[in-house]
């Protein structure tokens, strides 16, 4: 008992004090009190008749033997710290943040008695109550002071979070004014002002409308004061850009009364007019980007940017996360908390869609971070027609959030001050800790998906509740003509005001007779043009000077000699020294660093992100060298000259749609960046498929967006199965259209360096897709010459220089890898009669160029198109479409698959072999064997 005896000398609030961080960070105290704590935890949790705890007395056996008799003082103030925490925990669970459906019930409860504690504790004075800031009070009065900090209006989830540093920053700002609103009579009247703005709005639509989809926010209008007062707030605190995602639900309210659209130009899209720009499909108005200046009420100016977004939900969050990295890298790279990016969620998209997990788990990685994103949930309680509960596992939709430890905060959308409040946490936890957060703002859904359907045939009881509800707006008016704020005509006249404004900009739109589509980021983009497909084709000049790529080439083969690497690498380094200054061979792997060298040293940025980039899934790129004992990252294309560009370069998480988008909104906003996303295998890009039919391949005519993405897919038939042989080309070569982008199937490293540089020498943008090769990163005739970089340019097709036309018989058209394949069977049989010809861009397809070819060789009798791929893949079905010779074409393939590729190798050497003896030998057609049908 002498071991304990301290527990009878200090005051009980340094106990319970020591109590509340054991319960928050065990590890953040002494040991001794640690276990002691522990001991004690022990007891309270397991039958008291098995530990022998006396509870009258306050003797506890300890896990050592030894019994403590804790006064019972002191006892109590442990089971009030522990109702503390209780509540901290789990408070979130009993709160008032459903406006329309009473709250699931969880256990255990709240209730004193499942700590220890009884009605006769009531009124006790406590020192527990200096934990969360209000002194020695009443069990009562903590209690009071528990429940309007935790179950009210907001629900706040972060006892998980680590930090101690974190949680204590929290508990202090949620324990100031009990964590309710202290709004003077003019912030009331502004949140008031934008309330019936997001009402009125909606209810001007709906009556000048009907019957139109527009997807109304009815039900979450306090979204709108809530992200007003971000805006408002944030500019104060040093944020100078903006860029906001979000899906169809209150898009056009947010347009309007947050990013400053005019109405005008909202109503000419209900109006289905036809758009100002000739060459340009455009989108449903919901889906549509814009891009501002705003000045806030405290003379700041701002930069607003909301994303256009397709249909798939979730989607756009990755591309703001890139368009925001982007902005940062660019115009703020020593502060990324001076662009804020702000994501709106649906609550059945965030909880369903996979790439919502993909995107927090980007959120502290070094190529991805955006220093915290504030993360906004319109809670309508159902998606399309789903329940809730139908419709995730988990108990909120919100739980991805936990993953990375960030706070949650649940929040009655119909008390709009208890949602400024919140979202004004949210900022500063963001500004703070760098960290992203999230809003759950639990409202309803007052029509249908859209406003066509009936919601009564799917949640007739919901929508009875709804039904009878009073819109938030009404709610708070009330409230402040209660508190004597306003007087009842205020709102009316409010109405009224705003109202009048719609319908002047209602008929102005009506004097017009097209929809003007303005420029999403216009400023990102002065000095582009927009091009057409025969724009596209002509000649870019990629030509470097050769002492300057010399230089480079001295930069990238010379390591530090101040650290030591591993000897494969000072091979590595060495052999590429002698490829350039000694055989004038160079690589694969030196006609890509070449590129990005000269490209940097012209002043241009290059970031390169994907799985396993740094090194090169294949092991030759090695961009990123490593010190051998330190692991010290060393990046050799940093170091060309003083005025060079930023070389980066990120080994990705593994994840294609999620970083593919990332990627894809850095480009967009970064158009002098040359921005590239590798895929591990080729194969694997169809993980990201959302991305590349929705954006990649449609942007630019559904919403006027270029992008000069690149992806590169390595592609090529080796035996390694399925997954690890095709790009899927015929995928892409499907979505090319008039002019929305390149794709290339390049054989040479200097024709990918002079690829690579017509993405940024060119006044314009295109997305170009590169299948690039496996087998030929260290083919010995996959090489290139120093001049041919220097002073060469890009080549759509290459003729075969070694043919004799005269006495060519076969002509062959192939691409990629295959003619290398050929070339070897050529030489092999020895056949002069075989020309072999390379289609080095596939779109836009160069088919002058190759009927030029084609009449060049008068004696060839016998047009070959030759692919690895099978049939019903590869470039045939796409030349079949855009080339108007391709009928004579005898096709040399594998047979029609549903696989790309066997899995035996055996199978697949058979099968490359019966393509190639196909291609010189005619009577081998492998389409025609006996039981296989042409």
């Amino acid at each position: 008992m002498d071991k304990y005896s301290f527990l009878n000398a200090a005051h009980t609030s340094f106990f319970a004090e020591m109590y509340e961080k054991y319960l928050s960070h065990p590890d953040s105290i002494e040991p001794s009190w640690r276990a002691f704590f522990q001991g004690f935890d022990f007891g309270m949790e397991n039958a008291l008749d098995e530990v022998g705890i006396d509870t009258h007395t306050g003797t506890v056996s300890m896990s050592n033997g030894y019994q403590v008799e804790i006064p019972e003082n002191l006892l109590k103030e442990f089971q009030v710290v522990r109702l503390i925490d209780g509540y901290r925990s789990r408070g979130h669970l009993f709160t008032e943040t459903n406006p329309v459906r009473a709250r699931r019930k969880y256990t255990p409860t709240l209730d004193i008695e499942n700590f220890g504690l009884s009605e006769t504790d009531m009124d006790t004075v406590f020192n527990a109550g200096d934990i969360i800031g209000i002194g020695s009070k009443t069990l009562r009065e903590i209690i009071g002071n528990l429940k309007r900090i935790y179950c009210d209006a907001i629900g706040v989830e972060y006892m998980y979070i680590r930090s101690p540093e974190r949680v204590g920053w929290i508990q202090d700002w949620l324990n100031k004014n009990d964590n309710h609103p202290d709004f003077g009579p003019d912030k009331k009247k502004t949140i008031l002002r934008k309330l019936n703005q997001a009402v009125s709005f909606e209810s001007f639509l709906h009556t000048k409308y009907v019957g139109q989809k527009r997807f109304s926010l009815e039900g979450n209008e306090s979204l709108i004061p809530a992200v007003d007062a971000i805006v408002e707030k944030a500019s104060s605190l040093g944020v100078k850009q903006f860029v906001m995602g979000m899906a169809h639900r209150g898009r056009l309210n947010v347009l309007t009364n947050v990013f400053g659209k005019a109405a005008k130009d909202i109503f000419s899209e209900f109006d289905g007019k036809d758009y100002e720009q000739e060459v340009f499909d455009g989108d449903v108005k919901y889906h549509l980007g814009w891009t501002s200046e705003r000045t806030s009420d405290n003379g700041h100016k701002i930069s607003m940017n909301i994303a256009p977004n397709p249909s798939h939900l979730e989607t756009v969050g990755a591309v703001v996360e890139g368009i925001t990295r982007a902005k940062q890298d660019v115009h703020f790279p020593d502060d990324y908390s001076k662009v804020l990016p702000i994501v709106v969620h649906g609550d059945a998209a965030i909880a369903g869609q996979g790439i919502a997990y993909e995107l927090v788990q980007m959120a502290n990685l070094d190529g991805y971070k955006t220093n915290g994103t504030i993360h906004i949930v319109v809670n309508n309680q159902i998606g399309f027609t789903t329940n809730y509960l139908d419709g995730r596992s988990s108990t909120y939709c919100t739980d991805v959030g936990k993953v990375t430890l960030c706070p949650v905060l649940h929040v009655n959308a119909d008390d709009v001050e208890a949602v400024v409040h919140a979202s004004l946490f949210a900022l500063e936890y963001r500004m703070r800790f760098k960290s992203d957060v999230f809003l759950d703002l639990l409202g309803y859904r007052k029509y249908g998906h859209n406003e066509g359907d009936e919601p009564r045939f799917t949640q007739p009881k919901l929508y009875k509740a709804i039904a009878k509800h009073k819109n938030p707006r009404d709610i708070y008016a009330e409230k402040l003509v209660a508190e004597g704020v306003i007087d009842n005509n205020y709102v009316k006249q409010l109405e009224e005001e705003y109202k009048s404004s719609l319908e002047e900009e209602l008929q102005d739109s009506r004097k017009e007779d097209k929809t003007v589509i303005t420029p999403f980021m216009a400023d990102e983009w002065k000095g582009f043009v927009n091009v057409r497909e025969w724009e596209m084709m002509d000649v870019v000049d990629t030509g470097y000077d050769q002492k300057k790529l010399t230089q480079i080439a001295e930069t990238i083969t010379t390591l530090p000699k101040d650290k030591k690497f591993l000897r494969k690498v000072e091979k590595l380094v060495g052999d590429r020294r002698k490829m350039f200054f000694e055989t004038d061979k160079l690589d694969w792997a030196m006609g890509e660093l070449l590129a990005y060298g000269s490209l940097l040293e012209e002043g241009f940025g290059v970031r390169m992100s994907g799985q396993d980039v740094e090194r090169g899934t294949f092991s030759h790129r090695h961009a990123v060298m490593k010190v051998e004992e330190s692991e010290e990252e060393v990046l050799l294309l940093n170091h060309i000259s003083d005025k060079q560009g930023t070389f980066q370069i990120y080994n990705s998480l593994l994840s294609e749609y999620g970083v593919l988008g990332f990627d894809y909104g850095y480009a967009m906003a970064s158009p002098k960046t040359l921005t590239i996303w590798e895929a591990q295998f080729g194969d694997f890009s169809n993980g990201a498929q959302i991305m590349i039919d929705q954006y990649i391949s449609a942007a630019e005519d559904k919403w006027k967006l270029q992008n000069g993405l690149v992806m590169l897919l390595p592609h090529g038939y080796e035996g390694q199965g399925a997954e690890h042989s095709s790009a899927r080309m015929e995928r892409y070569l499907q979505l090319c259209a008039r002019d929305n982008m390149y794709v290339a199937d390049v054989t040479t490293p200097a024709n990918m360096f002079h690829l690579l540089r017509i993405q940024l020498k060119s006044n314009f943008r295109k997305p170009l897709i590169v299948f690039t090769p496996k087998s030929l990163l260290r083919h010995p005739k996959a090489v290139s010459t120093v001049e041919e970089m220097a002073n060469g340019r890009f080549e759509e097709v290459f003729d075969d220089q070694e043919a004799k036309i005269d006495k060519i018989k076969t002509l062959v058209f192939c691409t990629g890898k295959f003619y290398y394949d050929l070339l070897a069977t050529r030489e092999e049989l020895n056949r002069t009669d075989v020309a072999l010809v390379r289609l080095e861009q596939l779109f836009p397809l160069p088919s002058e160029k190759m009927n030029k070819i084609i009449k060049k060789y008068k004696n060839a009798d016998d047009l070959v198109w030759a692919q690895e791929e099978p049939r019903n893949m590869g470039a045939w079905s796409h030349l079949m479409m855009h080339f108007k010779g391709a009928q004579k074409f005898r096709v040399a393939s594998r047979r029609f698959y549903a696989s790309p590729a066997a899995g035996s190798s055996v199978r697949s050497k058979m099968r490359h072999q019966q393509v190639i003896d196909y291609v010189f030998d005619k009577t081998k057609d492998n389409m025609t064997r006996p039981g296989i049908k042409k």
